[in-house]
């Protein structure tokens, strides 16, 4: 068992045996522990849950899709390329030493430097520095979702992560993704807690910092994260009272757990779309809008979302769900068997056609399921489709090859905005340029693609919202793709848990440095 000497130790020892013994301990389990203690080595949920953990980010969303402060207390907009934050006073990294704009700086040159994460801060400038707690941060050219890029940045200890690591060999600042590096088995943050043991893969334990700023979060003094992959084995362990917290939450098990008295079941909508594109170059059939807008009311989401998905999805008519800024109350669901007959017969395909569909049967909840239950909706118009599914392993291969006719996909916009979705999955194919790289039914508007230009650099929040719900009406009326739901996001806790419905969030990332524990 290898133990990790954090920067912090030193401080947590100050903690007395008198503190220790009132001490409040939460026990969650996770479907996988963080991968390294460096934020930057990969961009994922669970990496983005260790940073809110153990970092803070200049801003956080709250539950509502707004921005609240936290490293920085205010920001405001100079000019069409800078953003001016100021900082928080008085903030001390868990090594001792002081967080000033110097930090803020240093991490952003990082996080261009990382795989993972330069492609989200391309259009970022060099910062500057006016004071100690005030920055500007730039951009390259107009950019609207500044903001939305601020909730990724954590800010490190720059002094702390600065020269030769003897051990290694390497710079303290080395990002590495596989092999021994400083930031692999060290931190020094600003967040609620410092990471006190790591044995990847087994257990984790974060104990709460004494210097911490926010004197109203939480009162968790001690954080154990224990890994277990299999879902149902995770769901014991809560149930028999061995940890505290879970998620994920199969959707199997919400029943049983919404029933039992001794823990909570918490759910609420999240942002991950699940959809099927039509593939228009391989089935000129899918290039006739009529045909689109046929499969699309020949689909019963909303009987998927109750029945497959137990209630627990939120059946889908447009790409992106309330909150977000594209978003329009009329743009619903619209299964209506019969306009997809008449639709059919109008296009000239009443006695249908067959073709080919693939879908992952181990990537989203219920996804092979739904994939089933979608052909035999097909099957009511006369369209046979010959499915094909597969674990998630193959399937990415597949689905880059286009190797059928309808093929599925879910996304989760990394920006929490409503362009995300359309530049990834709608618009028109420029893989050198990353524009419709998930764009497997090649759908392509000039138009649409048009708008979605003008809404990367409109900074003025009204004038933008105008312009993605035009983008998103044209993608409507068009049947430019099947939208099927929104997957929600689960928790389950102990009675002991007691404000975890403040805490959690679209994002997924459940605040646990805010939770009071019984």
């Amino acid at each position: 068992m290898r133990r990790f000497i954090i920067a912090c130790i030193c401080a947590v020892m100050v903690v007395g045996m008198s503190s220790m013994a009132s001490a409040k301990t939460l026990k969650v389990a996770f479907d996988a522990d963080p991968v390294s203690l460096d934020p930057h080595v990969q961009l994922s949920g669970g990496m983005l849950q260790y940073s809110h953990l153990v970092f803070d980010p200049l801003i956080r969303w709250t539950k509502d899709m707004a921005f609240e402060p936290r490293l920085a207390v205010k920001w405001e907009r100079i000019d069409p390329l800078t953003m001016r934050f100021y900082l928080r006073k008085g903030v001390k990294f868990h090594s001792g030493n002081t967080f000033t704009a110097a930090d803020v700086k240093w991490t952003l040159a990082r996080l261009k430097k990382s795989q993972d994460y330069k492609g989200l801060f391309t259009l970022f400038d060099e910062p500057t520095i006016i004071d100690d707690y005030t920055i500007d941060i730039k951009t390259t050219k107009p950019y609207p979702l500044l903001l939305n890029m601020a909730t990724y940045i954590f800010p490190m200890d720059s002094k702390f992560y600065t020269g030769m690591d003897e051990e290694s060999g390497k710079p303290k600042d080395a990002i590495v993704k596989i092999g021994p590096s400083f930031a692999l088995n060290h931190e020094s943050g600003t967040g609620k807690f410092t990471v006190t043991h790591r044995e990847h893969g087994v257990r984790m334990v974060f104990k709460a910092f004494p210097e911490y700023w926010d004197k109203n979060s939480g009162n968790v003094d001690e954080l154990v994260l224990t890994p277990i992959k299999q879902a149902a084995t995770r769901v014991a362990a809560l149930l028999s009272g061995d940890v505290d917290f879970i998620m994920p939450v199969p959707p199997q098990d919400y029943d049983r757990i919404d029933g039992d008295p001794r823990v909570n079941l918490i759910t609420m909508p999240g942002s991950r779309l699940i959809t099927l594109q039509l593939n228009q170059k391989r089935r000129p059939e899918f290039a006739d809008q009529r045909v689109r807008q046929a499969i699309v009311y020949a689909t019963n989401n909303a009987g998927i979302a109750k029945k497959i998905m137990k209630g627990r999805a939120t059946a889908a008519g447009q790409q992106a769900p309330e909150g977000y800024v594209s978003f329009q109350e009329d743009l619903k669901p619209r299964f209506d068997l019969n306009k997809a007959k008449q639709l059919m017969k109008e296009a000239g395909y009443a006695d249908g056609f067959t073709c080919s569909m693939i879908a992952p049967n181990n990537r989203y909840v219920n996804d092979a399921k739904i994939a089933q239950a979608f052909v035999a909706m097909l099957a009511k118009i006369n369209i046979r489709v010959d499915l094909k599914t597969m674990p998630k392993a193959q399937y990415w291969d597949q689905f880059d090859a286009q190797v059928a006719d309808i093929q599925m996909v879910g996304w989760h916009p990394d920006t929490e905005d409503s362009s995300n979705y359309t530049e990834y999955l709608l618009m028109c194919r420029d893989l050198e340029a990353g524009i419709g790289q998930y764009n497997s039914g090649n759908y392509c508007n000039e138009e649409v693609d048009s708008l979605i230009n003008a809404a990367m650099t409109e900074t003025n929040p009204a004038k933008r919202s105008a312009i993605l719900k035009k983008a998103e009406r044209i993608i409507y009326d068009d049947a430019a793709f099947v939208p099927l739901h929104w997957q929600h996001l689960s928790w389950a806790a102990a009675p002991k848990c007691k404000n975890v419905d403040d805490i959690v969030n679209v994002m997924n990332f459940p605040y646990f440095g805010d939770l009071i524990v019984e």
